[in-house]
């Protein structure tokens, strides 16, 4: 696996906060630089501090698209409340007997990048089938940076996004190698769809929010699905969320069970920047492949 060299330990929080400005499309790459100079000390510029924040894809990658215990494809759905013909990345185990529970698994605010697609392989190697749409399909598709993926994906409607991810869980359901029951995982922006999936689908069976913004007290007091929530210790813009939308869920008995992983970061499960913590990120995976084998694969 790829070791960064450097850590999010080794930046300044305040650094680390303006990136995530970055990242969330608050402020341009120029903004970031002239933000960061302040911090350019050891040898290091405020370009330099911008490439090692940014995704590493190529290196971090844990699984890789040709692996041979995959079935991997490209499909197209409809979602007529949303932006209509839509694409996603379909991956299933390549030796699986009969039909498997389905994963929506939804990427962040940048479209379906490179790491979403291996969380993707990641999730049908324990035994899913995993479909992970993509929102700037109508955009054309994720365009090969994440820079242009944040611009390109804020362009989008937000409640036309969220039917799209309806309608690509109405789709995975009814794909032949998919047994009727689904669950969604989903990052940052992604996480936040989660939580929408469970406000929307009401037979959804389970759901794993990483660091999404919470629903409403009206939206959460629809959800039924059980809920994992993985959240960054040092991510306030986030965390400042749950103290309302905790006794929603506890005042309609919904089953959910919140992790706050210590020291991290936002963004901590994604291995392609040095804001991911190896030790938290493998934890929460492993807590997510347990959650939904409880909720999808038990009888």
């Amino acid at each position: 696996m790829y070791e960064h060299k450097y850590k999010a330990s080794d930046f300044p929080q305040e650094l680390l906060n303006l990136f995530d400005r970055y990242v969330h499309g608050q402020i341009d790459r120029r903004g970031f630089l002239e933000g960061a100079g302040k911090f350019a000390v050891g040898g290091l510029t405020a370009a330099a501090i911008f490439d090692i924040l940014r995704p590493k894809y190529v290196e971090a990658q844990q699984i890789a698209k040709d692996d041979k215990r995959l079935k991997t494809e490209y499909a197209q759905y409809q979602s007529p409340m949303g932006y209509g013909n839509m694409k996603g990345y379909l991956v299933r185990p390549a030796d699986a007997r009969g039909k498997l529970p389905g994963i929506i698994v939804v990427h962040e605010n940048r479209g379906l990048n490179p790491h979403i697609e291996d969380v993707a392989r990641r999730a049908a190697l324990a035994g899913y089938v995993a479909f992970a749409p993509d929102a700037l399909t109508p955009l054309g598709g994720y365009p090969g940076t994440d820079e242009k993926g944040v611009e390109m994906q804020q362009k989008l409607e937000r409640p036309k996004i969220i039917e799209d991810f309806v309608a690509a869980a109405g789709y995975l359901k009814g794909r032949p190698e998919c047994n009727g029951k689904i669950g969604a995982v989903g990052f940052c922006f992604g996480g936040g769809v989660v939580y929408r999936l469970a406000v929307r689908i009401s037979d959804l069976a389970a759901g794993v929010p990483f660091y999404g913004d919470v629903p409403t007290a009206e939206e959460a007091a629809r959800i039924k699905a059980p809920l994992l929530v993985n959240s960054a210790e040092m991510d306030d813009r986030i965390n400042s969320g749950w103290p309302g939308l905790e006794p929603v869920l506890k005042a309609n008995n919904v089953r959910y069970t919140r992790y706050v992983y210590p020291g991290t970061q936002h963004g901590f499960h994604n291995d392609t920047t040095p804001r991911y913590d190896k030790a938290a990120a493998t934890l929460a995976w492993q807590r997510t492949v347990e959650f939904f084998n409880k909720n999808l694969k038990a009888s």
